[in-house]
C-alpha cells in the first residue's frame, strides 16, 4: 500500500518536471512581473494627489502583477484549462469600491505586466512601462487636469450691527464673483457664507481675510478650501 502510494506520487512529480530552460522563462517572468509591479506602485505613490492612500493598495499592485503571470502559466497553450480558470475566476465578486478612476488605471497597469510577463513577452512590457512612467511623471508634473479656478466659501461671523457695504466693498476688491450663500441673524449675532471665486489659488487671499476680521463688527472668519484643492 505504501510502495503504490509512494510510486503515485513519483510518478505525479515526474510529469510535473521542467527543463532547465522552462524554469529559467518561469522564473524570469516572475522577477520581471514582480519588479514592474513595485515600480507601478512607487509611480502610483509619487503621483497620487490626495491628501492620503491605503498601503494595501499599493502592496496589491506589487503582489498582482506576479499573481496573473502565475495565471498565464497554467493556461498557457491549454485551451480547456483557460475556459475553466474564466469560469471559476467569474466566481469571484470584487466588493471593494474604487474611488479614483485612477486607481482602476493603475490596476489595469499591473493585469496588463502580469500578463505581458506571464506570456514571456519581457521586452514589450518593460518598454511599454516604461513609456507608461514616463507619461504618468509628465502629467504630473504639468499638473494635467487641474482646474485653473478656485472657488471658496467664506464664512463671517460678527456681534454688532451688520453693514454689508463696506464688507461687500472688500470682497469685490479681490474676488469679481462673489455671492451670498446664506444669511443667519440671531440677536445681536449674525453669521454670513459667501462663495468666492478666484482665478489663481493663494496671492491676495490671506490679505482679503485679513481686511475683513480688520472690520470692527466682524468677530472671526472662516475660509474653506474648495473640493479640488484637497481631493480624497
Amino acid at each position: 500500500m505504501w510502495e503504490e502510494i509512494m510510486t503515485t506520487i513519483q510518478q505525479a512529480f515526474s510529469n510535473m518536471a521542467l527543463t532547465s530552460t522552462d524554469l529559467f522563462n518561469v522564473l524570469f517572468s516572475l522577477i520581471v512581473s514582480i519588479l514592474i509591479g513595485f515600480v507601478i506602485s512607487q509611480i502610483y505613490k509619487i503621483t497620487h494627489r490626495g491628501v492620503s492612500f491605503e498601503v494595501t493598495f499599493m502592496s496589491s499592485l506589487v503582489l498582482l502583477a506576479p499573481i496573473v503571470a502565475m495565471v498565464m502559466f497554467f493556461i498557457r497553450g491549454n485551451l480547456v484549462l483557460s475556459l475553466g480558470l474564466v469560469g471559476s475566476l467569474a466566481i469571484i465578486r470584487f466588493r471593494t469600491p474604487i474611488k479614483d478612476t485612477r486607481d482602476m488605471v493603475f490596476l489595469f497597469w499591473s493585469i496588463a505586466v502580469g500578463l505581458g510577463a506571464g506570456t514571456f513577452h519581457w521586452a514589450v512590457v518593460t518598454l511599454a512601462s516604461l513609456a507608461i512612467l514616463l507619461v504618468a511623471i509628465v502629467l504630473y508634473l504639468v499638473k494635467y487636469g487641474d482646474n485653473q479656478s478656485h472657488d471658496y466659501i467664506l464664512i463671517v461671523n460678527g456681534f454688532s450691527e451688520f453693514t454689508s457695504q463696506s464688507l461687500n466693498v472688500i470682497l469685490k476688491k479681490y474676488s469679481k464673483d462673489v455671492r451670498i450663500r446664506s444669511q443667519n441673524f440671531e440677536g445681536d449675532g449674525w453669521e454670513i457664507v459667501y462663495e468666492l471665486h478666484f482665478d489663481k489659488a493663494g496671492g491676495p487671499i490671506e490679505e482679503m481675510v485679513k481686511e475683513v476680521k480688520s472690520l470692527e463688527m466682524t468677530t472671526s472668519v472662516s475660509l474653506l478650501a474648495p473640493q479640488l484643492a484637497l481631493p480624497a
